[in-house]
């Protein structure tokens, strides 16, 4: 198999947003995020932080925690323009 045109796909950032069930707050930073994602082009993984005690310990009491392509963004909220310019400087790492 040829996996290296999935190794050098740079271009769609992974926005990682750790997350519990019935979290109110989370629910409205992933709605941010999915109404930006059309435009910014990135891809959104969910991860329940419940039964990880590493998660729960690490990120219990600020979720929901965001990271960009596996770097802590932010965590309780999403700020647009924060976002949007922390994505910027991400894009320009690559």
């Amino acid at each position: 198999m040829d996996f290296s045109k999935q190794t050098n796909r740079v271009d769609s950032p992974l926005i990682t947003v750790f997350t519990r069930h019935g979290c109110h707050l989370c629910e409205v930073a992933v709605e941010v995020l999915e109404s930006m994602q059309p435009e910014l082009e990135f891809t959104i993984e969910k991860i329940y932080i419940e039964g990880d005690p590493e998660l729960e310990k690490l990120y219990g009491e600020q979720i929901p925690v965001i990271h960009i392509n596996g770097e802590h963004h932010d965590f309780w909220r999403v700020d647009p323009e924060r976002f949007k310019s922390s994505l910027e400087k991400h894009r320009q790492r690559q």
